[in-house]
């Protein structure tokens, strides 16, 4: 394939501090014959000045209009959102997180664009790895716990708990819906700080896993209807931590559930990009991150990584990088055409929605990629 120019710009959601492309990422891409373009100011949240990108081989150009003028290839964090909606232009290539089941805008938008996609959170590996969620999900799982334990404290609204209590009180109660990588993280950090921390998970082997990670120091359940309500009902924290791999997020958790809990309990939803696991949650920001519903704080915050933007920039970026390159090195068909991993990440192309999860959330017609790709 031609010389492609990469885009960067600059991140616009709510205290969105990440960036697509590290310094030696623009590096490796123009090692590999690719024109880079970097709107300014982008890497500052992640603590990578504009001097580092030319130092790269980058080009810097001053507004977001400029890299989406001058780029064939999109390269983002988080998905577009309206505002971003008119800078582009038919039949241009995007690659970051997209997470469409719960945004039909979006996905309407990018076929109307005929905008070729390949979103980070669907690139999956043999055993359902998927490479490019997964150092999110350990961040957010981590962070779930972290932002838990500061809406206990009273000024948050919470009941006044502190996570591990102390000796002669007792400790927060942890529920954590899911055992998947943020969930594992979650536990994790939970134990860290003394809680007592249950887990539920539906598949026996992965239970059994947690069991030897953890040593026994973690309840862990299979859960049912009533067997979650009973342990709701007595958590001072429930996370929800449910994905379900380019689908909407089923609802676990009831309003009713959520009633039952004692006022001033917390409930964190990390499943919120994908609609959300509780039915009470909404998407919140990190301007704005907690509310009260039903005597319950909810955070809900949907791009809970982009609190800590350095950590999180540099454990993204070294994931993606790879794939980057060959996208860049390929285009987006030929890129999903030839790699079985990227092929699982490829959301729409040429108009038509190819993810067949997708389509069966948001009820859009599918199409199969094969069929596309053999053209």
């Amino acid at each position: 394939m031609s010389r492609l120019v990469v885009g960067v710009p600059k991140e616009i959601k709510d205290n969105e501090n990440r960036v697509a492309v590290q310094p030696d990422g623009v590096a490796e891409l123009v090692h590999h014959g690719h024109r880079v373009v970097v709107q300014a100011g982008a890497g500052l949240g992640s603590r990578f000045p504009d001097a580092e990108y030319v130092a790269a081989g980058a080009e810097v150009l001053a507004t977001a209009d400029e890299v989406f003028a001058a780029a064939d290839l999109i390269v983002k964090v988080k998905e577009p959102i309206p505002a971003e909606y008119h800078r582009f232009r038919e039949g241009q290539q995007l690659f970051t997180y997209l997470h469409l089941a719960a945004d039909k805008q979006l996905t309407q938008f990018l076929l109307d664009k005929k905008i070729d996609s390949i979103a980070y959170e669907t690139v999956e590996l043999p055993g359902r790895k998927l490479p490019l969620l997964t150092p999110m999900s350990e961040v957010a799982g981590r962070m779930a716990v972290q932002a838990a334990a500061h809406a206990l404290e009273s000024p948050s609204g919470g009941a006044g708990i502190l996570m591990g209590g102390v000796p002669g009180t007792p400790a927060a109660r942890v529920t954590i819906i899911g055992g998947g990588v943020s969930g594992t993280e979650a536990a994790k950090i939970a134990l860290g700080m003394r809680a007592l921390v249950t887990v539920f998970d539906t598949n026996p082997a992965r239970l059994a896993y947690l069991s030897d990670i953890f040593g026994g120091r973690l309840d862990l359940v299979t859960p049912n209807r009533a067997r979650t309500a009973a342990y709701i009902a007595e958590s001072d924290v429930v996370i929800g931590a449910v994905l379900v791999p380019g689908a909407k997020a089923p609802k676990l958790v009831s309003r009713e559930m959520v009633a039952s809990m004692r006022p001033g309990s917390v409930v964190v939803d990390i499943a919120i990009d994908q609609g959300g696991c509780i039915e009470t949650s909404r998407p919140t920001t990190h301007s704005d991150p907690t509310f009260v519903e039903e005597g319950v704080v909810h955070y809900c915050v949907a791009n809970i990584p982009g609190a800590v933007a350095r950590t999180s920039t540099l454990a993204l970026t070294s994931a993606t990088l790879p794939y980057l390159v060959t996208v860049a090195d390929c285009g987006v068909a030929a890129a999903a055409s030839g790699d079985p991993a990227l092929r699982h990440g490829l959301s729409t192309l040429r108009g038509h929605l190819v993810t067949r999860p997708v389509a069966d959330s948001l009820e859009l017609a599918f199409t199969d990629p094969a069929t596309l790709l053999a053209g």
